[in-house]
């Protein structure tokens, strides 16, 4: 009795599929993990309020614009300092701007601070901010009235930190 060789056979095949959907479901679980660890998926608590809102904060940003108020904003080691002023050049009448710190993937680092007035139009903080991209919203007040709101991305690199 001479004995053929079997080739190949349905157990075969079904290694091949078992495999291959292992490594499919294995990517996909991988790429789900880093997906929803890196970033909240976050934009808006509720989309339908927010698009009622829209056309107001639009109106509200263009007059704000129209008004030309400025701010400067400087990191430099620990110390954070704003700098504001009218279009004219003056520095601008604020009681209190609060600055909100948010990294553009994920919020474990976000954090938010009030300036001290440490003259006309200049504000400053001591708060230890992490080398790299930024997101710094800019929330100006006089009289419990916003003058200026403003979002600059930031790169601290380049504030020499």
């Amino acid at each position: 009795m001479n004995a053929s060789p079997r080739g190949f056979t349905g157990s075969h095949m079904l290694l091949a599929i078992s495999a291959f959907f292992t490594v499919v479901i294995a990517v996909n679980v991988t790429m789900a993990f880093y997906a929803s660890s890196s970033w909240s998926g976050l934009v808006v608590e509720n989309t339908y309020v927010a698009s009622q809102e829209f056309n107001g904060k639009a109106a509200a940003m263009k007059a704000m614009a129209a008004s030309g108020v400025e701010g400067a904003l400087s990191v430099n080691s620990r110390e954070i300092r704003y700098d504001i002023h009218n279009g004219n050049g003056a520095p601008a009448i604020i009681d209190e701007v609060t600055l909100k710190f948010k990294r553009p993937v994920g919020d474990h680092e976000d954090f938010h601070l009030t300036l001290r007035k440490t003259g006309e139009g200049r504000f400053e903080a001591d708060h230890e901010v992490a080398v790299g991209d930024w997101i710094v919203e800019a929330i100006s007040r006089r009289n419990g009235a916003v003058i200026m709101h403003e979002a600059k991305r930031i790169d601290t690199a380049e504030f020499g930190q």
